[in-house]
């Protein structure tokens, strides 16, 4: 069965294009011109994937985000967005988006983080999207590191006592972090297990993700756990 992508996006020359181009790509779209249309046609038809642009009038993609991610949504979000500062990328995985793409954007782009964001949630076998093996997982689920517990299972994470709030994408990139700590794991290696698609030496990607995780792990007075290896990757190990 077509995987069901809700495309909301104001301008109205890049929302057809982009509906038709998703079309001929095999998705099924809802499009729609608003972030109120969007709440709305996500809570009537929920969708396998949302592609939300940031500046919309009324309630703009952020704030689509953040109503579906208190509502207890999980449901993958790619933002479009035109800002290309890292404050303003950080403002959208606060909010609970999983990826973005930069304006003006390679259709191609869209298409290969799409593929990888419903590989990563198993809902991508549908279209000749592969879905990854899963990980062997420790016999009560949970898998400890350098002063971090992580419950697969159940999705959670503690530094000591504290348990972190993160997003889908930073879960994944903690997990890859603490099964291979004190490995250093060069850029290509993550960007294939986590998003399933090298963008290039260009991209910030993963730079931003790596800066966000960081400031939900450090505490004042206490070692750094990630490492930047620099011109290879990165690394978890306690100092």
């Amino acid at each position: 069965m077509p995987q069901n992508v809700l495309l909301a996006e104001d301008d109205r020359a890049i929302r057809h294009a982009l509906e038709r181009a998703l079309a001929l790509e095999g998705y099924e779209v809802t499009a729609v011109a608003d972030g109120v249309e969007a709440l709305a046609q996500a809570h009537r038809t929920p969708p396998d994937v949302l592609v939300l642009d940031v500046m919309m009038p009324g309630i703009d993609g952020l704030q689509v985000c953040r109503v579906l991610r208190a509502e207890g949504n999980r449901t993958p979000i790619l933002m479009l967005t035109a800002l290309v500062e890292t404050a303003d990328r950080i403002a959208g995985l606060d909010a609970g988006a999983d990826d973005y793409v930069v304006k003006p954007f390679d259709v191609e782009e869209v298409f290969a983080r799409l593929r990888a964001l419903l590989r990563r949630t198993g809902t991508g076998a549908a279209n000749g999207i592969p879905v990854d093996v899963p990980v062997p997982r420790e016999p009560d689920g949970q898998i400890v590191a350098a002063g971090l517990r992580m419950d697969v299972q159940a999705r959670r994470a503690w530094r000591g006592q504290r348990e972190l709030e993160l997003t889908r994408t930073e879960f994944e990139l903690l997990e890859l972090l603490v099964r291979n700590a004190g490995i250093v794991l060069d850029h290509a290696t993550i960007y294939d297990r986590i998003w399933g698609y090298d963008f290039g030496p260009g991209s910030k990607n993963l730079a931003v993700y790596v800066g966000y995780l960081r400031r939900k792990l450090d505490e004042p007075g206490a070692p750094a756990l990630i490492h930047t290896v620099r011109g290879v990757g990165y690394v978890l190990r306690e100092d």
